[in-house]
């Protein structure tokens, strides 16, 4: 029999019970006797029948619904998330509710909204704000943080593992000859920033480069900002040889400076981000960058919330993925190749 097409009642007929008894085993009704549910779990485990998440959560009065909270919608990161988690959500008979909360009060706002109505069963967390405490999170609903990890260990995480991201970056930078490699971070206070900032210093470190303050600028994650980046940099002296800007919209910010200021990519300076946007392969010259698989983010969330929802006792999970590399043409090595030496630590 097709797995697609069995039904309670088939399950049923192949036990020989009533269809209510199979929903009461489904449901783990205390009505069952142990011989009786032997002979029904053994019929859906001989006739592969899965049952439909959104019936059994009806009948015990919940949900079946799963949240997405993100700054935005419309960003592609938060967008490409989001599709991964639905598509999970999906095949495990859960739908996937989005909302956007530009702001800590309205994310606060909408939790709270969320959880006192019943109206989910679980969060996904997309990009979370304040420092990390996460104090506006509920204890009684389980969530799961995507492209982020909790400082402390009450939720499961998904995300990038960003400092090997970051370290990978700047050793590209390092293996072609580049010794003075200017930083274009994230905001100071975000995890990301920091743990992407902690591989470009610890890539430095291992080839015996002193990282130097004057080559580092904040941005804060937007195109404009890696622009006024590298125009900062511009105005403090010799400009580096390279420029690792922490995510691409600041690389792609970074290489419109360039062209404004006339210096030639990657002639002049190269330039390399973190995740492959769509755009970052049409621009010109098309970016080197770090490939992070937003959507794998988002169905590992949405796989780590359903398990957490099903068994809420389960030990926390903290998955970080690799990123991959992508070699294009806003990276070579330095024009003049050793100028740089002074600056390697002694």
């Amino acid at each position: 029999m097709s797995r697609s097409r069995v039904t309670i009642r088939d399950v049923a007929a192949l036990a020989g019970v009533s269809h209510q008894t199979v929903s009461r085993v489904i449901n783990d009704s205390e009505r069952v006797t142990p011989e009786t549910r032997r002979r029904v779990e053994d019929a859906i485990a001989q006739l592969g029948y899965r049952p439909n998440a959104i019936a059994r959560f009806m009948a015990k009065g919940r949900s079946a619904t799963l949240a997405c909270i993100a700054p935005n919608l419309t960003d592609y990161t938060f967008a490409s998330l989001i599709s991964g988690a639905e598509v999970e959500a999906r095949q495990h008979d859960f739908f996937l509710l989005s909302a956007s909360a530009p702001d800590e009060a309205t994310f606060a706002a909408l939790i709270d909204q969320l959880v006192t109505s019943g109206r989910t069963e679980g969060i996904i967390v997309i990009n979370p704000y304040a420092d990390g405490r996460h104090t506006y999170l509920p204890s009684n609903v389980p969530y799961v943080f995507a492209g982020a990890r909790p400082r402390e260990d009450a939720a499961n995480s998904v995300a990038l593992d960003d400092p090997e991201a970051a370290q990978r970056a700047t050793g590209h930078l390092l293996q072609l000859g580049h010794c003075r490699i200017g930083l274009v971070t994230g905001p100071p206070v975000e995890d990301c920033t920091q743990d992407r900032t902690l591989g470009y210093e610890r890539a430095l470190q291992a080839a015996g480069i002193a990282p130097d303050p004057a080559l580092v600028v904040q941005g804060n994650w937007l195109a404009p900002s890696g622009y006024e980046a590298l125009m900062c940099l511009a105005q403090r002296g010799p400009l580096p040889t390279a420029v690792f800007a922490e995510n691409d919209q600041m690389a792609v910010g970074v290489l419109r400076a360039a062209r404004d200021l006339g210096i030639r990519v990657p002639d002049e300076l190269s330039v390399i981000g973190i995740d492959d946007i769509p755009l970052a392969a049409y621009f010109e010259p098309p970016l080197t960058t770090l490939r992070q698989d937003f959507e794998a983010i988002g169905r590992e969330a949405a796989r780590l919330l359903i398990q957490a929802v099903a068994q809420p006792a389960l030990e926390r999970q903290h998955l970080r993925l690799p990123a991959g590399m992508i070699i294009r043409r806003s990276t070579a090595p330095p024009s003049s190749p050793g100028r740089d030496d002074p600056g390697r630590a002694a």
